[in-house]
């Protein structure tokens, strides 16, 4: 919406005003590059967050929609650790999306179609988690929708965005990435040079892998906030070399123009994360829920797909991977030996049981998460 000031800043060079030679004109000129609009993004949905908290907080008190814990029948040593927090406020993504939205509708171009693939998947995924935490706190129980009908969805959700990404901008000549080409790190020509519809298939992997990875992560106070935080941030960086064909040449990375609109909504998303980090920061006055971390997810994994980065996203959202594999090493090392690795699965409790203390998991996380942020902004030279 903003962008379209500029398109049309004729209209309002007006001669009370100076006309073209106006402040007012002149001003209209910033709307035109990405980072002047990323900032405002990423402003706009702080201040929203902010903001509306603590009206957000009030209302899911009233709808009483509390945050069932795991009892101690189920898990006595967390409960031990957790069962405190019963009742506190979840539901909470849905700040996440509103102010995400708000502000990328403000700040971002309407006619890129990697921006909407964005806000379908954000959207998407996040209307998933909200059924997901509804069938929580209507049966007060943590169990919600069934995996398989999550998956079901994932796999809907990830398969509009992948058709976007794969066939909606798949252009090629003058240097413009392919959408449907793999690359790997390492290899400056594409591994596959048009992997066809497989390429929707591996969006598809992405986006539930991403999704479910930090719906894993959020466990504790502020945990997945703060990582989404740093990963959109590293995000922000790559659209922002993807899109500009200068620096992508220089860097060695693909390029695509429509990428560079992704910065926006990379900073818009950093926004979100770090408004809701004001109400989510222990003691956490609300939750995000799966509202909120399927939201995330879907939201990363689309940047990282439009910024042609999904490769990097292992190293990126490093914490997010520790969480997922851990989960799936503790299953496989139960059903195969009957021995679990960890005290508990996701890791970040495995290192509660150890004797760490809330903050200090939390803390040490972001630290970590944000080391793998900046890893994977130096492969630029790299991948």
């Amino acid at each position: 919406m903003i962008y379209w000031l500029y398109e049309h800043r004729d209209l309002f060079a007006w001669d009370w005003m100076g006309g073209k030679e106006g402040l007012f004109y002149k001003l209209l000129n910033l709307f035109k590059y990405h980072t002047f609009r990323a900032g405002g993004a990423a402003l706009t949905s702080f201040v929203l967050s902010v903001i509306f908290g603590e009206r957000v907080i009030r209302k899911l008190i009233s709808l009483k929609v509390g945050q069932p814990i795991r009892t101690a029948d189920e898990v006595h040593k967390l409960f031990e650790l957790h069962g405190k927090k019963a009742g506190t406020p979840t539901m909470g993504g849905v700040l996440i999306i509103g102010s995400l939205l708000a502000s990328v509708l403000v700040w971002a171009r309407w006619d890129n179609l990697m921006v909407w693939a964005c806000l379908i998947a954000t959207v998407g995924l996040g209307g998933l988690g909200f059924m997901d935490d509804y069938e929580k706190v209507a049966k007060k129980n943590s169990k919600g929708v069934s995996a398989r009908y999550k998956l079901l969805w994932q796999g809907s959700v990830g398969l509009i965005v992948g058709l976007m990404f794969a066939y909606g901008m798949s252009v090629q000549g003058n240097g413009i990435a392919n959408m449907r080409e793999l690359h790997l790190p390492f290899f400056k020509a594409p591994v596959i040079a048009d992997m066809g519809f497989f390429a929707v298939i591996l969006y598809v992997v992405i986006m539930q892998g991403t999704s479910n990875a930090v719906n894993l992560t959020d466990g504790l106070d502020g945990l997945a906030t703060g990582c989404a935080l740093t990963t959109a941030l590293a995000y922000a960086g790559f659209s922002y070399v993807a899109g500009n064909d200068k620096y992508a040449d220089y860097l060695h990375v693909l390029h695509h123009p429509k990428a560079a609109e992704l910065t926006t909504v990379a900073m818009a998303l950093a926004g979100s994360c770090l408004g809701f980090l004001w109400w989510n920061a222990h003691p956490a006055r609300m939750f995000m829920g799966d509202t909120g971390s399927l939201a995330l997810g879907g939201c990363i994994a689309s940047l990282a797909i439009g910024s042609r980065q999904e490769i990097a996203l292992i190293v990126v959202g490093g914490v997010f991977v520790m969480e997922a594999l851990s989960v799936i090493i503790q299953v496989v090392s139960f059903k195969r030996r009957g021995k679990r690795v960890f005290r508990m699965a996701p890791i970040h409790h495995h290192f509660e049981l150890g004797g760490w203390v809330e903050n200090q998991v939390i803390t040490r996380f972001w630290i970590l998460s944000l080391i793998f942020a900046l890893l994977g902004l130096a492969t630029l030279k790299l991948l």
